[in-house]
Parts: C-alpha cells; sequence; structure tokens
C-alpha cells in the first residue's frame, strides 16, 4: 500500500486559479467514480444488474484508486520509479498515450472513462520534480505528435514549482478544510465498506479490502499466485480505521494582532516571572502558564508561586 491523497481540485483549464470559488474544487463527498453523473448512471445500471453472489459480491468498480501502477505512472519521471515502471513493462516505457501527460487530460479520464478511478499520492503537493523530465527520459510520441517531456501543467500555473506551491494551497485551503473529512470517510471511515458504502457509491472489487482473502487455508498454488498478483497489482483498500464519520476540522484561530511597529511604546506586561533555564515550551492556561525546560522540567506558574 502506498499513501493516498485526494484530487483536491476541478479547475485545470483556467487562466487564474480562484481558491475562493467553491466551484474550482472537487466533491470531496463524492468517490472518484461519481463525481460525474453521465458515467455514474451507466456505473450503477451495472450493479443493479450483477448477481448478488456470496463468491463474487457486487461492486461499482472493477478498477481501484490506489495501486502500484498509479504509483508508477505519477512519479516515472524519478528514479527508482522508473526502473520500476520499466520493469513493470517488460524492460521498457509503457505506450505514450498512458503515461501522465498533463493534468487535465489525467483528471478527463479519471472523471469520464469507465476503467479509471485513481485518485493521487503525496509528491503531487510536494515534489516539483516529479513533474519534470530532469533525466531525459525516451517517453516517447502520442498518437497527436507530441513528444513526452514535462508534465503539461494548467494554465494557472507557472511552472513546476508554481503548480506545487497552489496545489498545495488548495490543500490547505477553508474549503479543502471543511470538507476532507468527507473523503476520510470515504477512503478510511465507516463509508468503506458496509450499507454506507452502497449508499454512498462506494464500492470496489472484493478482493481490494483487507481481510477478504485468507491465503494460507487455500491449497492450489496457481489459484494462490493470481490472488497474490491481484493483490499486489490492481489495489489495496486500507484498513477501515473509524465505523463513526470523521469530526469536521476545527476551524482556523483567528489572524493574531499585528506586531507594534519599531519605536512604538511598549504596554505593560501582564505578568512576571523567573525562569531558571532555557525555555523550551510555553503553554498559557487560564489561570496558569506551563514552562518545560531545557533541564526537561516542567513548572507551573500560577498566581506567582511555583509549583
Amino acid at each position: 500500500q502506498y499513501p493516498v491523497f485526494p484530487w483536491v481540485l476541478a479547475d485545470y483549464t483556467s487562466e487564474r486559479l480562484d481558491l475562493c470559488d467553491g466551484a474550482s474544487y472537487r466533491d470531496l463527498s463524492k468517490p472518484v467514480g461519481a463525481l460525474n453523473e453521465e458515467r455514474l448512471a451507466q456505473i450503477l445500471e451495472r450493479y443493479e444488474q450483477m448477481a448478488d453472489d456470496a463468491d463474487l459480491p457486487r461492486f461499482h468498480y472493477g478498477s481501484h484508486y490506489s495501486t502500484m501502477g498509479f504509483v508508477l505512472y505519477y512519479l516515472m519521471r524519478l528514479e527508482p520509479f522508473t526502473s520500476y515502471h520499466k520493469g513493470l513493462q517488460s524492460g521498457r516505457f509503457d505506450h505514450a498515450d498512458r503515461l501522465f501527460h498533463s493534468f487535465k487530460s489525467t483528471y478527463h479520464s479519471c472523471t469520464h472513462s469507465s476503467s479509471d478511478v485513481k485518485e493521487l499520492i503525496p509528491e503531487l503537493f510536494y515534489l516539483p520534480d516529479a513533474l519534470l523530465n530532469r533525466n531525459q527520459l525516451p517517453l516517447g510520441e502520442r498518437q497527436d505528435g507530441q513528444r513526452l517531456d514535462d508534465v503539461v501543467l494548467p494554465p494557472w500555473a507557472d511552472g513546476a514549482v508554481d503548480f506545487i506551491a497552489k496545489h498545495r494551497a488548495a490543500l490547505e485551503s477553508d474549503y479543502v478544510s471543511a470538507h476532507l473529512h468527507e473523503w476520510i470517510d470515504l477512503i478510511f471511515g465507516y463509508k468503506q465498506r458496509g450499507p454506507a458504502a452502497v449508499a454512498a457509491l462506494n464500492v470496489f472489487f472484493h478482493l481490494t479490502y483487507e481481510g477478504n482473502v485468507n491465503l494460507s487455508q487455500l491449497k492450489d498454488q496457481a489459484e494462490i499466485r493470481s490472488l497474490k498478483a491481484q493483490i499486489n497489482n490492481f489495489g489495496q483498500t486500507p484498513p477501515q480505521l473509524m465505523m463513526q464519520p470523521h469530526p469536521q476540522r476545527r476551524p482556523r484561530a483567528p489572524p493574531t494582532a499585528p506586531a507594534a511597529p519599531l519605536g512604538a511604546a511598549s504596554s505593560a506586561p501582564i505578568g512576571n516571572f523567573r525562569v531558571e533555564h532555557v525555555p523550551v515550551a510555553m503553554l498559557p492556561l487560564d489561570d496558569s502558564v506551563l514552562l518545560f525546560d531545557s533541564s526537561r522540567k516542567l513548572v507551573s506558574h500560577k498566581s506567582g508561586v511555583w509549583t
């Protein structure tokens, strides 16, 4: 399993990215597969036509949002992922039309293709080099004649560093902070399995779920190899961590007052106390101050008394 992060933006075409506009963001209350209404209708129709078989439970998505192949898809311009990617493709790069070309085309595929529901990985929020072909890899030519090189960025990004900065700002935005718990419920929480997952349109192929296969009870070596290959290559759902809705992130504290300009008269201190060692951390409470100093001593100062 590899860390999974959500698509947080839905705008990869505008000249300017407005992080104050809710329309710039992806709906985090829905899995990627449910973001497009037309595709979702097809998925639901297929789901209803499936037989409710104990050996093959019904599912919305036969593919997954996090697989080894998807990690290599995003990171194939960097070693050691370049070598891993080529190893997965019998020693060569996959066809250029199937490689990571642009955010616009990848997001369109993830929201329109019947077999593509992948999410993102952490590196796309902090690592510009993942988007650059610094090693001059021969990634081939697409059917439209474009040679694959650096990842094509949205018009609102002025280079890889700028894209990462804005992508990270989107992740830390007020909108995402207010809705990220809904995505956590889908991936790690109570909407991952059971009736809540069905209602949330969030059911994947049964072999992707932890505990659904006990390999130690199988005797057929061919079947064991087949199941291991599927689990390793076609996605693993994370362990279910929460059975109740995840709480919404607490609102940010209001900004502190700006510092007084140089030369301004200082205000009177609200209290004075002596420290015997260099302070490391200080926590103000309602009627006292806790101070942890360099001697690893925790001291409480209350009403002028050291305890």
